[in-house]
């Protein structure tokens, strides 16, 4: 059996997990969903909510509950806070998973990721520094599938349990040794296609340099943006088939 670290991307909590949890937990496995510094039911603590404080509070996690031989997945903008534990604790973790995500490199941030019309949006909506869910055309304007496989009521029930995403957690720069790389590693296509993911590793893009790698596994669940929500009991089967991979 494995033990999971599974960390929300933005906007989000330990809850967004449930659906995956369940049948994780019911196969034997070890599962600590996380709420990150400032979100969720922590949305009320005073302090930083940068992305080394997310990775602080990460680190914390792992030292406290003694977890050894993970299966640390991040979901999203949690690619950054995922990525920098992976780097400070590698001989912690077992497997690094990428869902519907990929690495940020040294010196990178979500920030940078985002199309500057996103970016722009975001800062003229930030409020106190934190950042709510934005409206859901604006998410549709960045990948028309983000969306897929979310009805009505959850739509309803994903903005009314979401909390504003503090916003140095996308602008931080993340610094890394190295340290990951030689990781196994995997990822989890959902709204982009795996084939055209790829075309873009093929073709040398930035973003996904190094992911060819013979420590890379790659696994496409077509949907949305937000498997946990959508396809819930199928995101738990693709992250139980990678953890029963060798790392070698």
């Amino acid at each position: 059996m494995s033990t999971f670290v599974l960390v929300p991307g933005f906007w989000l909590g330990a809850w967004a997990w449930d659906g995956v949890v369940a049948p994780l937990r019911a196969a034997g496995h070890a599962v600590y969903p996380v709420s990150l510094p400032g979100c969720a039911e922590r949305a009320g603590e005073v302090g930083e909510f940068g992305l080394e404080a997310q990775i602080a509070d990460l680190v914390e996690l792992l030292v406290r509950e003694d977890l050894w031989d993970v299966v640390l997945v991040g979901h999203s903008g949690a690619c950054a806070p995922v990525g920098g534990l992976a780097d400070r604790m590698p001989e912690r973790i077992r497997r690094l998973v990428y869902l519907d995500a990929g690495p940020i490199p040294d010196g990178g941030s979500v920030y940078a990721m985002w199309p500057p019309e996103f970016r722009a949006r975001a800062e003229d909506a930030a409020v106190g520094g934190r950042l709510p869910l934005p409206p859901w055309e604006d998410l549709l304007a960045s990948n028309g599938a983000m969306l897929d496989g979310l009805d009505e009521a959850a739509l309803a029930g994903f903005r009314e349990r979401a909390t504003p995403q503090p916003l140095a957690a996308a602008e931080d720069a993340l610094r890394v040794t190295g340290a990951r790389d030689a990781l196994a590693h995997g990822l989890v296509c959902c709204a982009i296609p795996l084939e055209q993911v790829r075309a873009l590793i093929a073709s040398g893009h930035p973003w996904f340099a190094g992911m060819d790698g013979p420590n890379w596994e790659m696994r496409e669940l077509p949907t949305g943006h937000w498997p946990m929500f959508s396809r819930p009991a199928d995101t738990a089967a693709v992250l139980a088939e990678l953890a029963a991979l060798s790392p070698e």
